[in-house]
């Protein structure tokens, strides 16, 4: 008779059986659900502003008709197109270069390591959160009616604008130092200025310069949008060509600009790159290299006590005394010196060829008293419905943009990484098709549609959904190479393919960076929106710029109130999300 077989054990009790995934948190859950109303506010203003096909299919004639009016292209002259880029380019290094000067102490202030009491440091992110909020337009409307027309006006507008993410990425760089040198520093007794000088600015000076440079990249296709108010350069000369209805002429400046773009791109991130991989191999060299000492009679394991002989007393003496403080003259520290000579003959050159003058900032300052009177109090002029209709436009625009770009970006991005690319040539395609997008200024494809599609939030969600490509494409490439590799090779260890790699390693290890780099760029197309409903892309950019034209200062108070107000609770919410993602 056959043995009967053992019964299966009874059935484990859920309630004490071990989890398997984590239990769900409060924050998680409440992050999952905004984030969902967020994507579906985003596919609603996708959907109400009218963003399809057909209006597409019915602007194709538009599009026929402008291409027709554009070419043949009307460039000026070699002298005046170098005379306009130098202007251009001086204004925009002048303005970076001032948004350096102030963002450093402001970032020491707002770092946590080197604040000196929490007041200065909350003090010192306002700071920087004020001038991230304030956009660049509004500060070269102020500008402009205390300095006048000129580069003053565009240097200061575009300087103090620029101390919202060059101070917060400087500050979050000193965060991040190494304290030992900083503390070896203070232990030989140094000040607080001292400590920073010898112990916190060396290992920051890389990522300084490299944050300026990205910087300088943003202000040169912000330099466009201020040549509307005033600002010389060729955002000039294209607001001129097009108010006149030249498009041959202002658009054969549009391309100037865009290969200016270009090429600044190009040479900014090969000094960026190259000033981050000399960091590297400088802390590798820094290292500290291991060996033993050895024993007395070239032995090892047994210590023993000898004196020094007396005739080695003067070897060693003379050996301190050969000892470098300084670092050698080789061909690095000469090449290091041959870059800094460049630089500071560049930033003296630009300085020159801007036409700043001490006498023209001293002499006005009297009249900034009388002019910040006329920004108050803020008013309405009766239009108060309008604006806020034309805020909540803004809004629409700027999540329509995002979901735009987001699509875009996603395959663009993921084919742009070389962990993800099929080959490493289609990642180099893809990554200069990214820099191609990034170096044209969205006030130039606002333009575009806006000839096409008429006048509207349709040519503003367009403009800045294909512009994002650049920014956010280059963000998802980034976050992508950036994965564990480990446990992509793990799974392609058991045969899986690339879409499932793809899809089970690398995605979900880039998702937590992907969401903050979304909310980043919805951060950035709100300001952008405002900014291009100045060329009628729709938005409240457009009643910015009619109240001041007409001189209702107090009206432009209360956009600029509207538009600070959304932008800060948009960043709020997006740093809250952050830190409940990660």
């Amino acid at each position: 008779m056959a043995p009967t077989p053992p019964s299966p054990p009874p059935p484990a009790d859920p309630a004490t059986a071990p989890r398997t995934l984590p239990r769900p948190r409060a924050g998680g859950v409440a992050a999952v659900l905004v984030m969902t109303a967020l994507a579906g506010f985003a596919c609603w203003a996708f959907a109400d502003l009218r963003i399809n096909a057909a209006t597409l299919v019915d602007s194709a004639s538009n599009a026929v008709d402008f291409t027709r009016r554009m070419v043949p292209l009307d460039f000026p002259p070699v002298a005046e197109v170098l005379r306009l880029c130098g202007q251009t380019m001086a204004v925009v290094v002048c303005a970076t270069l001032l948004s350096v000067l102030l963002s450093v102490p402001v970032a020491v202030l707002a770092a946590g390591n080197t604040t000196p009491h929490p007041s200065a440091r909350f003090a010192a992110r306002a700071v920087i959160v004020l001038a991230r909020a304030v956009p660049d337009v509004v500060l070269a409307i102020v500008f402009f009616r205390v300095f006048g027309l000129g580069a003053l006006t565009g240097v200061l507008a575009m300087g103090l604008h620029s101390v919202g993410m060059v101070g917060k990425m400087y500050a979050d760089a000193i965060e991040q130092i190494d304290e030992g040198p900083r503390t070896a520093v203070r232990a030989t007794g140094a000040g607080r200025l001292q400590q920073l000088v010898s112990g916190v600015l060396p290992q920051v000076l890389p990522s300084l310069v490299a944050n300026a440079l990205h910087r300088l990249d943003i202000n040169l296709r912000i330099s466009v949008l201020l040549g509307f108010v005033g600002v010389n350069g060729l955002g000039y000369e294209i607001a001129g060509a097009l108010n006149a209805l030249n498009y041959r002429r202002g658009m054969a400046l549009a391309l100037i600009v865009l290969l200016l773009c270009v090429l600044v791109e190009l040479l900014s991130g090969t000094i960026r790159r190259a000033l981050l991989r000399n960091a590297a191999a400088g802390g590798r060299a820094r290292g500290v290299r291991g060996g033993g000492a050895r024993t007395a009679g070239g032995r090892t394991g047994l210590v023993r006590t000898v004196p020094a002989p007396i005739a080695a007393a003067p070897a060693a003496a003379a050996r301190a005394a050969a000892t470098r403080v300084s670092p050698p003259w080789n061909a690095r520290r000469v090449r290091r010196t041959a870059y800094a000579a460049m630089t500071l003959l560049a930033l003296a050159a630009s300085v020159w060829g801007a036409g700043l003058a001490p006498g023209q900032f001293f002499g006005a300052l009297g009249n900034i008293g009388r002019t910040l009177g006329l920004f108050w109090p803020p008013k309405t002029g009766g239009i108060l419905p309008d604006l806020l209709s034309d805020l909540f436009d803004t809004v629409e625009i700027a999540f329509a943009a995002t979901l735009i770009g987001l699509v875009l970006a996603l395959p663009v991005g993921a084919l742009a990484a070389r962990n993800v690319a099929p080959s490493p040539a289609t990642a180099a395609v893809f990554r200069v098709v990214v820099v191609l997008v990034r170096g044209i200024p969205e006030l130039v494809l606002a333009i575009v549609f806006v000839v096409i599609t008429g006048l509207g939030p349709v040519a503003g969600a367009l403009a800045l959904g294909i512009g994002a490509v650049g920014l956010l494409g280059k963000l998802v490439a980034d976050s992508l190479e950036e994965v564990d590799p480990g446990v992509e090779a793990a799974l392609r260890a058991t045969g899986a393919g690339r879409w499932q790699v793809f899809c089970s390693a690398t995605l979900p290890q880039a998702a937590p960076a992907l969401v903050g780099h979304v909310l980043y760029q919805l951060d950035v197309n709100i300001r952008s929106a405002t900014l291009l409903g100045i060329v009628g892309a729709g938005g409240i950019g457009f009643d910015l710029l009619n109240a001041s034209r007409v001189l209702d200062f107090g009206v432009v108070t209360t956009v600029l109130v509207l538009v600070f107000a959304t932008v800060l609770a948009v960043e709020l919410l997006a740093v809250w999300l952050r830190r409940v993602v990660r």
